[in-house]
């Protein structure tokens, strides 16, 4: 049962984070830019979700909501600031730091720098071999699940996803052979957006809502999206996979094993960073390149 219920809790953990990486890691394979404001667009999701419930409208309305409402923003982020950048990747990276800053704080002054906690809208517990899990994380492993084929099927066998590799491949012979990679860019950069509001609308029950919701999972979707290496969207994905595996499954071997009494919780996550930036240095361009 303890088994069970540990791979239980490791693949909502990854789910999650393969949920927050998804967005970055189509932004980040196509253009090349890594968007520091993806943590800001994860707290929109759940912000919409938020703003959803105070009007009186289920949960469930502003999940379905919440991507198309942040895929919106997004855009217009890249037809005001980003477009202008994509020559200079790290000028991007400082202003969508600087998008990303402004958007916490105006979120901060809306939630008057107080927590919220938002119901899950299916709190059943489920009883299995002798334990109970979360019917909500489940929803949550199926939708990623079902989030991912989708995505990969679209990448591979439609005709947007081939002008996708295209422009992955090539930008400049995409765009010779009249590939409009402008406008692929801005809906890419939307669907990023989209993939990180619908992340974070359904991870908010599952978390205290504030103006910092998205700061916490900043750094390790970075992480994984360098662990697993960019140029493809599988890589980033399963880098995040292994992320999502790794942070809460080192905190359990602690545990199991005893080390509990002298190893403090810190001390292993911070142990599991080093170990994660030394394969990075390793295998600079990923575990998983293409």
């Amino acid at each position: 049962m303890d088994l069970v219920k540990v791979a239980f809790d490791l693949a909502a953990f990854a789910s999650i984070m393969i949920l927050v990486v998804s967005g970055l890691a189509v932004i980040a394979s196509l253009m090349g830019i890594f968007n520091m404001a993806h943590g800001e667009f994860v707290l929109l999701g759940a912000y919409t979700v938020f703003v959803a419930k105070g009007n009186g409208w289920p949960a469930w309305a502003g999940m379905l909501i919440a991507p198309f409402v942040v895929a919106a923003i997004g855009l217009l982020i890249e037809l005001t600031i980003v477009r202008r950048l994509y020559r200079a990747p790290v000028t991007a990276m400082l202003a969508t730091f600087g998008v990303g800053l402004a958007i916490r704080e105006v979120i901060r002054v809306l939630l008057a720098g107080k927590y919220y906690e938002i119901p899950e809208p299916l709190p059943q517990i489920v009883e299995f071999a002798g334990g109970t899990f979360s019917l909500w994380r489940a929803l949550i492993i199926v939708i990623t699940f079902l989030l991912m084929v989708i995505s990969v099927c679209v990448i591979r066998y439609t005709r947007f996803g081939l002008q996708i590799r295209a422009s992955l491949e090539n930008a400049n012979l995409a765009q010779a052979s009249g590939l409009s990679t402008q406008r692929l860019y801005s809906i890419t950069f939307a669907i990023g957006a989209g993939l990180a509001g619908l992340a974070g609308a359904l991870m908010v029950p599952l978390y205290s809502l504030s103006a910092d919701l998205g700061l916490q999972f900043l750094v390790q979707a970075f992480l994984s999206v360098m662990l697993g290496g960019i140029g493809t969207f599988e890589g980033p994905i399963s880098g995040a996979a292994l992320m999502g595996a790794l942070t809460p499954g080192i905190q359990w071997l602690r545990e199991y094993t005893g080390a509990a009494y002298w190893i403090s919780p810190v001390t292993a996550e911070v142990t599991l960073y080093v170990l994660l930036l030394t394969a990075v240095k390793i295998y600079p361009q990923g575990l998983f390149k293409r």
